[in-house]
């Protein structure tokens, strides 16, 4: 099946480049199934390569002294199996870190060979999670919090990282190429042959192509990290704005409600103030009451004592 494609590379020389042209990586808008589809088998041995190293590391190291310790049971306790259970260890571990590290550079470069063949036709938003290495710790972490937080800004984010890593993988191998032909150039300058002009005429060709779309790939890049950008805002301006509401709503909830504890705290205080007025008033009312008291007394004592 035919796929459309944005643009394509010309060859960059007279035989390899015109008789495969390069398809331009940026174009993700494909009609019909693609050759480069994710299989749910090669999902298996995705996962099957990410746990392989460290089953291996375990597996190798725990196995041997086991195994020896399994048979000094089964042996009625021979002291030979349990002095080579013992000495096995450091053996199997060294074994178990060699045989994981062949295992985890196997697997970059499974991992590698994996992502260029998804890559071959443009890498989709559900790739994402396979080209993760290649991505920046910012985006990562964006990513990461997105869709923790925000699952539909996430799906717009991942989307935006498919464009820059198509993007970024185009103005690559638009590099590289550019270096091939700037190669082929100086070779054929110094070649005798007739057709040297016609071989320089293609390649000078080739070259503004390849320069063309070497710009074209760097625009695109530029405007998906543009679009990464807003996303980002947004997705940071819709986190501060729904935690400075959450703020807010408890604060009114504080003002409106008080602690218990402020409100025993106020309920003795005013107990208190109210117990203390009393006091103060019976103590007034008490000297009043002895004032007029000595005040009578005072008065029929001088009426006694007067003639």
């Amino acid at each position: 099946m035919t796929l459309p494609i944005d643009s394509r590379l010309a060859c960059v020389s007279s035989g390899e480049y015109h008789s495969k042209p390069v398809a331009d990586e940026l174009s993700i808008d494909f009609a019909g199934e693609r050759s480069g589809k994710l299989t749910p088998r090669e999902k298996r041995v995705a996962q099957l390569w990410k746990t392989a190293p460290w089953l291996a590391l375990a597996g190798i190291t725990v196995t041997p002294p086991v195994v020896l310790l399994l048979a000094y049971l089964l042996s009625g306790f021979s002291p030979l199996f349990l002095v080579l259970a013992i000495t096995s260890v450091p053996f199997a571990l060294i074994a178990a870190i060699i045989v994981t590290m062949i295992l985890l550079l196997m697997r970059r470069r499974w991992a590698r060979d994996f992502r260029d063949r998804l890559a071959s036709d443009g890498v989709t938003a559900d790739e994402v999670g396979f080209f993760l290495s290649e991505l920046t710790s910012g985006e990562r972490k964006a990513l990461r919090e997105m869709e923790n937080r925000q699952p539909l800004l996430a799906d717009a984010y991942r989307e935006t990282l498919a464009l820059r890593l198509n993007a970024s993988r185009l103005t690559s191998k638009a590099r590289r190429d550019l270096l091939q032909v700037e190669r082929r150039i100086n070779r054929a300058r110094y070649l005798n042959a007739p057709d040297t002009s016609v071989l320089l005429d293609e390649l000078n060709r080739d070259r503004e192509r390849l320069e063309k779309l070497k710009q074209e790939g760097a625009s695109r890049r530029a405007e998906a990290e543009a679009r990464l950008q807003m996303i980002e805002a947004a997705a940071s301006r819709g986190a501060s704005w729904a935690e400075t509401n959450y703020m807010l709503q408890r604060l009114d909830e504080g003002r409106k409600n008080l602690p218990l504890g402020l409100e025993t705290a106020r309920a003795e205080q005013e107990l208190r103030e109210e117990t203390a007025r009393a006091e103060q008033e019976l103590r007034e009312e008490t000297a009043r009451a002895e004032q007029e008291l000595r005040e009578d007394a005072e008065r029929e004592l001088r009426k006694e004592l007067s003639p």
